[in-house]
């Protein structure tokens, strides 16, 4: 089955080689200096910031950090699929929602279900403590709450909130500095120092340490849920047999492809294995719904029939806490692929 060109898109068309290069460069290193990038661009500084202060408008960019969330003892990764019978009142589920350090991200959709949540906790009886709170203070909507455990990530990451990091086991200095890098990682040693009152040389030596620790995967870029384009998250469960490894490998090649060489976004921004309520879920940029359903449910159905695939799809509304992932990075090269039937042990990653 060929994947075919439809996936090129109007809205990554109206994008220079300028600003795709741009926000890849970000993406990889958010910290990259303004006078570095326009050393790789060609350009001005002043060029690069205004088109920089442009993208971010136009995608609600917030620069911030890619944890290793199990190097910082994270143990509960979850994602849960919500549905309600009746309406709920979503000022009331936000307030629940931030009253606990522990759901990361809460996206409102429209579509076969009506919000998903990323989780996780440092102790997987807090995760569980939790689950059933929200279960219980959520009933009165008829909620329908299904939880996986997200196994495997193959693509994209979960922005963190600042409140899990103030449950880690770790220093306060760490702490504070990991804070207002995950606030915004552009944030140079000298604001850092000035902010939480610490020694220049002091706020560089911790920074040293912790991304020598392996704590952190990259600085890179969030974003708000953009006005001008359509994000649609989908969770998907089905039944496996001994065709599953040839239709997945069929399904990888639409995720790594964005129908552009040099994508300002990708197609694809999050893809993971899950195991529990569901086995895939992702989360894909499209020009507008449309499109969204036919390119994404429609072809996967396709490309999995054999395997009686049960997809349910949601637009993304509104975010409720939290940041939206985003990526601009080589598909191909950051696409972590493992097969089925292969023993994993040393290549499951639940970070």
């Amino acid at each position: 089955m060929a994947i075919t060109d439809e996936f090129k898109s109007d809205f990554e068309n109206r994008y220079n080689d300028l600003s795709r290069t741009l926000i890849r460069l970000m993406s990889e290193d958010s910290r990259i200096s303004i006078f570095d990038l326009s050393k790789k661009l060609g350009v001005s500084r002043r060029t690069v910031k205004l088109k920089l202060m442009a993208l971010e408008k136009l995608l609600g960019i917030r620069y911030t950090i890619e944890f290793n969330e199990g190097a910082l003892g994270l143990t509960s990764p979850h994602l849960i699929h919500v549905r309600f019978t009746e309406k709920p009142d979503w000022d009331y589920v936000k307030k629940l929602l931030e009253s606990s350090y522990i759901p990361q991200l809460a996206v409102v959709t429209k579509g076969t279900y009506d919000m998903f949540i990323y989780a996780n906790a440092v102790k997987g009886s807090e995760y569980l403590y939790w689950d059933r709170r929200m279960q219980i203070m959520l009933s009165r909507y008829g909620v329908q709450w299904r939880p996986s455990d997200l196994a495997y990530r193959t693509f994209g990451y979960f922005p963190l909130r600042n409140e899990l990091i103030d449950k880690l086991d770790m220093s306060d200095n760490y702490k504070n500095i990991l804070k207002i890098l995950n606030s915004n990682s552009r944030s140079t040693f000298s604001s850092i120092s000035k902010n939480i009152n610490m020694h220049f040389n002091t706020v560089a030596y911790n920074f040293n340490k912790l991304v020598n620790a392996g704590l952190i995967k990259r600085f890179t870029i969030a974003m708000d849920n953009p006005n001008s384009l359509s994000l649609m998250s989908i969770f998907s469960k089905y039944t496996l047999s001994e065709n599953y490894e040839a239709d997945s490998a069929e399904i990888r090649k639409v995720y790594v492809n964005s129908g552009i060489e040099k994508p300002i976004i990708n197609r694809y921004i999050l893809c993971t294995m899950l195991v529990g309520s569901h086995d895939f879920f992702a989360t894909g940029v499209f020009d507008n719904a449309e499109i969204a359903k036919t390119q994404a449910v429609n072809l996967y159905k396709m490309i999995m029939k054999r395997h009686s695939p049960k997809v349910d799809y949601g637009i993304i509304e509104k975010v409720l806490i939290g940041k939206l992932p985003l990526r601009s990075v080589d598909s191909k090269k950051n696409y972590n692929v493992i097969r089925w039937d292969e023993n994993p042990n040393d290549k499951f990653d639940t970070a």
